[in-house]
């Protein structure tokens, strides 16, 4: 049987108030975003679920999509049927026989919304239950713990049948929640930063800083790579390729080595303080874990965070790398995170950094050098891409343009 429409739950969303609409609303956006290349697909919203109505679409390539959907706790594809008890019996035993095995249990699950309707909630399980055993040979009712489950929902506008349930990815709607930059590197822990992040409804902009010839095309192939898989969670991310060398080379040359490594990250954090005031976003993300590598000590933290007063964010800090490692298995950036391509975090790493710096001192390493009209090139000298849905294609633009 052909489904006519995805049941849609919210899960977190129904916990709020008097702001649930401008969640659904947001969650209403975004399926539309995620199912534009499906012209007959149209969505409504109400207080309680939402429907994607599928028209002549297939129901089955959809399913996919919306389970990468940030805000929907769970979804169901649903058969619609007039209030008539002999449409209503054919359509659930053709649910039941899709999903049926040999040995397989089932129960009848009715919901009468509309009490208008001529039979009551168990008479509506007796009926259907009892046509769909006439018909079907070795299936059983098990009313406790059944393989198959037959949801019968009467309404006013008509009845709703499904049996499948199908787990979303919970959280809240991306872009519910302000938006933030993710300080994107090559390896494993950002990309998840970044996705958790957007489970918590934030939209996010990725910053990555290049340093070529230190780093070469293929490393910035990779983010770009790692990127898109990020943008079928939200749509579409923009990514900032920030040129970094000139910066790299005087950090390198100015700053005492065992230092190095702490300014290195003390003018990216700057850098992408500046990228995200100009793109009107709330706070930074990055994947730090705490005492995961030397610049990840709450010392280091300490000095690093002195360049700015933007909250930054960190979805790993108490997380350990097998953690890390499955989610990023889940969403499939870690085979990307592996390619064993440089990026600007690995070079010039010192051999034996600072893992309790004195902000002071950075201070005063850094004081004899101009960083701060270096900083503003690199910031007008920034190429962004904007990657839609994980597709292949993507449109460039000099960060200028967009001022």
């Amino acid at each position: 049987m052909k489904y006519n429409r995805i049941l849609v739950r919210y899960g977190e969303i129904s916990t709020k108030g008097r702001n649930r609409k401008k969640f659904t609303s947001k969650l209403r956006e975004n399926i539309i975003q995620a199912l534009k290349d499906y012209p007959g697909v149209s969505v409504s919203a109400s207080r309680d679920r939402l429907h994607i109505l599928l028209g002549e679409e297939n129901g089955d390539e959809i399913i996919p999509r919306l389970q990468k959907i940030f805000g929907i706790q769970s979804f169901s594809p649903v058969v619609k049927v007039e209030r008539d008890i002999e449409e209503i019996c054919k359509a659930g035993a053709a649910l039941v026989h899709k999903s049926f095995e040999p040995g397989k249990t089932f129960k009848v699950s009715a919901r009468r919304a509309d009490k208008h309707f001529p039979l009551e909630t168990n008479e509506i399980n007796y009926e259907v239950g009892s046509y769909i055993l006439r018909n079907t040979e070795g299936l059983t009712v098990d009313v406790k713990n059944p393989d198959i489950k037959l949801n019968v929902e009467v309404r006013k506008e008509g009845v709703y049948l499904s049996s499948e349930i199908y787990p979303g990815s919970t959280g809240m709607p991306v872009g519910a929640s302000g938006k933030a930059m993710l300080m994107l590197s090559g390896g494993i822990d950002s990309p998840v930063a970044g996705y958790l992040t957007m489970k918590r409804g934030v939209e996010i902009e990725a910053v990555h800083f290049h340093s070529p010839p230190f780093t070469s095309e293929r490393a910035k192939q990779k983010v770009i790579d790692l990127s898109k898989k990020l943008s079928a969670f939200s749509g579409s991310i923009k990514l900032h390729i920030v040129p970094f060398t000139k910066i790299q080379q005087t950090i390198h040359d100015q700053v005492p080595e065992n230092y190095t490594m702490t300014s290195t990250r003390r003018m990216m954090l700057k850098i992408a303080d500046k990228i995200r005031e100009q793109h009107e976003g709330l706070a930074l993300v990055t994947g730090e874990s705490l005492g995961q590598v030397a610049s990840q000590t709450l010392e280091s933290m300490q000095a690093i965070n002195d360049v700015t007063n933007t909250p930054i964010l960190r979805p790993l800090v108490a997380m350990d790398k097998l953690e890390i490692i499955d989610i990023a298995q889940k969403i499939d950036t870690h085979d990307i995170s592996i390619l064993p391509y440089e990026d600007c975090c690995t070079i010039f790493t010192p051999p034996a950094p600072k893992t309790r710096p004195k902000k002071e001192k950075v201070q005063y390493y850094e004081s004899f050098v101009d960083f701060q009209q270096l900083i503003l090139e690199s910031v007008k000298e920034t190429e962004t891409i904007t990657i839609h849905g994980g597709a292949d294609s993507s449109s460039e633009e000099s960060f200028d343009d967009l001022l």
